[in-house]
């Protein structure tokens, strides 16, 4: 049976394993204070132009979202994001769960619009009402589309306007910043956002996000935050050193190209056979609209994720296919084949 689920249902890219195995004995200190932290925060501030940005490695996506934002806010304070992303659907009520409210706007095309954000704050006008204060974007984001600079600089300017912060989830920035509709340098993420996370966990990590704080207000007391909140790592080493290996060469671009590449022959294959794609960005994700009768004859050869249509009276369902650093491509071939044979 061929897998297409998720990103992450791998162990680790060889790299990361070969730096863990061949450093496992050098003794260092706990809680992310060793060298190859430093050395790690160091190589990213360089990746991303921000040289007096915090970095904090966090285990997990969930996690280091719960963290940014509750941090950020004053418990009458809140969230903006679109209804699709990630705090807003599969992270359990987190952010909820700290107090703080997640104002959802629709999106365009599965993104936060600048007008969305100006009509929330304007509607939320009072002390009756929770106060916005951060706008919480993803890139790539959940349904696989990706912002493009424009749109990035337009929301940090609407942002600048109602005095709000700018929180990027970056869980799938490495295909993010490979897709073929991708004009974003990595040094435009720490120019117009306060705060953004750099995913490793989706990206041939065993594990770790690393959190990068541009904005200074934000980063005031950020380490007791993190340790409350059980994210301060005892072998920190072991997060440093996957960010360290996976920067300080090339790594991160070519997990995302290869990654992309990928999936770009499944999305393919299928417009081939005309099948409707529900984005097309060129991300590691691809998003079908398939009819019960279609799903049935391919689960007999491939999982996947499914999901109900955005609307009710819509007879199809929505399709994922995730490819990653451990897609082989035998398997996208063998896909491919199956595409062709039995549609």
């Amino acid at each position: 049976m061929l897998n297409f689920v998720n990103d992450y249902s791998t162990g680790a890219h060889p790299q990361i394993l070969d730096i863990l195995v061949n450093t496992n004995l050098i003794e260092t200190e706990g809680y992310g204070e060793d060298n190859f932290c430093i050395e790690a925060r160091e190589v990213i501030k360089k990746k991303f132009s921000c040289e007096k940005a915090d970095i904090y490695f966090i285990p997990g996506g969930t996690q280091t979202n719960l963290i940014a934002i509750s941090h950020s806010l004053k418990q009458y304070e809140a969230v903006i994001g679109c209804c699709t992303g990630h705090i807003s659907v599969h992270e359990t009520g987190a952010i909820e769960a700290t107090g703080h409210k997640v104002i959802e706007v629709k999106g365009k095309n599965y993104k936060i619009s600048p007008e969305e954000i100006a009509f929330e704050c304007e509607k939320h006008c009072d002390h009756h009402m929770v106060k916005p204060r951060m706008i919480y974007i993803s890139n790539a984001t959940e349904m696989g589309t990706v912002y493009t600079k424009k749109e990035l600089e337009n929301i940090s300017q609407v942002c600048k306007k109602y005095n709000l912060y700018l929180y990027l989830d970056g869980a799938r920035l490495a295909s993010a910043s490979a897709s073929e509709k991708n004009d974003l340098t990595l040094e435009d993420y720490a120019k117009y956002c306060d705060i953004f996370y750099v995913g490793g966990t989706k990206a041939g990590l065993l594990f770790g996000e690393a959190l990068v704080i541009v904005n200074d207000e934000i980063k005031k007391q950020m380490e007791y935050t993190v340790k409350q909140k059980g994210a301060l790592f005892a072998k920190g080493r072991l997060l440093g050193l996957q960010f360290l290996e996976m920067f300080k060469g090339n790594l991160y671009n070519e997990i995302g190209e290869y990654s992309n590449r990928m999936a770009k022959k499944i999305s393919s294959a299928f417009l081939e056979k005309n099948f409707e794609l529900l984005v097309n960005d060129g991300t590691n994700q691809v998003f079908v609209k398939m009819y019960d009768e279609q799903i049935k004859k391919l689960e007999k050869y491939v999982l996947f994720s499914t999901f109900p249509a955005e609307n009710m009276e819509d007879k199809f369902k929505i399709v994922r296919f995730v490819t990653s650093w451990s897609t082989k491509e035998e398997d996208v071939e063998k896909f491919v084949k199956i595409i062709k044979e039995i549609f």
